[in-house]
């Protein structure tokens, strides 16, 4: 069955946010707390220019090449977190997309893997990211992003997104060595910052990432753009929508 192009680049962001009962979620009151927000990256800035570049590099076999891809990115962070062989993110998902064609049978020669990696170097945040942390900042929060993704990664994303001094801190796993949803990793957010554990709100765009924050004990708020199932691991985040505004009115804006 063929599927569109904009029904494809949808169904692959959903995929790059991670698969997960949907659940609507009301605030708990604990975001009054609220001192610090910290973002995963992927809530800020939109992977679905990564899965353009795949369905222009190989429209046949794009949704293929992107669902493998996908899975085995997030399966090498976790094995390599639970061996204690910790290697970055781009090391990572560049051997996540080569292992992808290599199952498919899908050529990938250099210059198309250079294309595909070079994506992750040309996000951009979502349209209603700049206007809502602006908000943030002047009501006083404290912000970041803690993300997998490695250093670089996240300073391309700020610079192409403008976004340049709105941060508090950029927070890659590799400071821990150690991914999501590692105890480490979530931490980095309260060490930076120096606040206790209840003065963080983590916004989360996967649901993998939503049931970890809740289980380090975060207050969460789901960004769950893609409208997905949460995970069934007997745990809910604190509140969800799939937009920022719901973000600001969690934390009393």
């Amino acid at each position: 069955m063929m599927i569109s192009r904009r029904k494809f680049v949808a169904l692959a962001t959903a995929a790059m946010a991670g698969i997960g009962t949907s659940c609507a979620v009301l605030p708990t009151g604990k975001a009054n707390r609220t001192r610090v927000v910290a973002f995963d990256a992927l809530a800020i800035f939109d992977p679905r220019s990564v899965a353009q570049i795949a369905l222009d590099l190989f429209p046949e076999r794009a949704s293929e090449l992107m669902a493998s891809w996908r899975t085995r990115q997030f399966e090498y962070t976790w094995l390599r977190s639970t061996a204690d062989r910790y290697a970055d993110f781009w090391k990572t998902t560049r051997d996540a997309l080569i292992f992808a064609g290599r199952s498919l049978g899908i050529e990938l020669p250099a210059d198309k893997v250079g294309r595909l990696m070079q994506g992750f170097l040309e996000l951009r945040a979502y349209p209603d990211v700049p206007a809502a942390l602006a908000s943030l900042k002047s009501a006083g929060f404290r912000l970041a992003i803690v993300s997998d993704f490695t250093h670089a990664m996240l300073i391309a994303g700020v610079g192409n997104s403008h976004l340049d001094g709105v941060f508090d801190a950029l927070l890659s796993t590799d400071l821990v060595q150690v991914y999501k949803p590692a105890p480490a990793a979530y931490r980095m957010a309260m060490n930076s910052f120096g606040v206790e554990l209840d003065a963080v709100t983590f916004v989360p765009s996967a649901a993998w990432d939503a049931a970890g924050s809740r289980w380090f004990g975060y207050n969460t708020f789901w960004l769950n753009r893609q409208k997905v199932p949460a995970e069934e691991l007997d745990v809910v985040a604190d509140a969800t929508a799939d937009h920022m505004a719901g973000l600001l009115t969690h934390v009393g804006l």
